[in-house]
């Protein structure tokens, strides 16, 4: 199974060139502005793609989903597409589990305070083989540019415990647009697939694996 991983769109994903695979992923951050006609146009794109199997989540951008969750998962139902919320899907024998749960950085979508985080994150299940979440774990390609002399680890903590427990084979993330790349740490190969660079430029090309089982 090939698996073609993209994230950070913000709405210019009709600029990507997206190589075939048997399953596309898109780890959140959509849209551009989280309105409902930026989410159409993005449904709809991913939709035409050539991939038998096409997942998403959403990201800390994508106000409208957070908002109409139920309207959001029927748009993609009737577009082919699997909307992960906290959520998961099989496909060949590969369990595939997606929240859009950062946590807390003013005031955007699908962010948690520290206490209440880990509820999310208990509900990711043992047998997962790729985790899709939209941001990363902490210490993990999570480092945000503060400034020319200061970067700042933003990963999630709590994430991190979880993820070394299940151990998945692959996890798939975005938001930290700087921190594209892959690490592999405890048995499990992390990826950063943002598209975009720190100034939301379209930068970085998809990226690709491959998984059987």
């Amino acid at each position: 199974m090939k698996i073609i991983c993209i994230s950070d769109t913000h709405g210019d994903h009709e600029s990507l060139k997206v190589p075939d695979g048997d399953v596309l992923v898109h780890a959140g951050d959509v849209t551009a502005h989280g309105s409902r006609s930026d989410y159409v146009a993005f449904v709809e794109w991913l939709s035409w793609q050539s991939h038998q199997h096409k997942l998403f989540i959403a990201g800390n951008h994508d106000l409208y989903l957070e908002k109409y969750p139920d309207e959001a998962a029927t748009i993609a139902k009737e577009h082919g597409l699997v909307y992960l919320n906290d959520s998961g899907v099989e496909i060949d024998r590969v369990c595939f589990w997606g929240s859009p749960i950062t946590p807390r950085f003013h005031d955007w979508a699908f962010m948690r305070e520290e206490d209440e985080i880990d509820e999310h994150w208990k509900l990711i299940p043992e047998n997962t083989d790729v985790l899709i979440t939209h941001g990363p774990i902490w210490g993990v390609m999570d480092e945000v540019v503060r400034s020319p002399e200061f970067t700042e680890h933003t990963g999630c903590p709590s994430l991190a415990k979880r993820v070394k427990e299940i151990q998945p084979a692959f996890h798939i993330f975005g938001h930290i647009h700087e921190g594209f790349g892959k690490q592999e740490q405890d048995g499990t190969t992390f990826l950063n697939v943002s598209s975009m660079n720190m100034h939301y430029q379209m930068q970085n090309t998809p990226v690709s694996f491959d998984i059987n089982k």
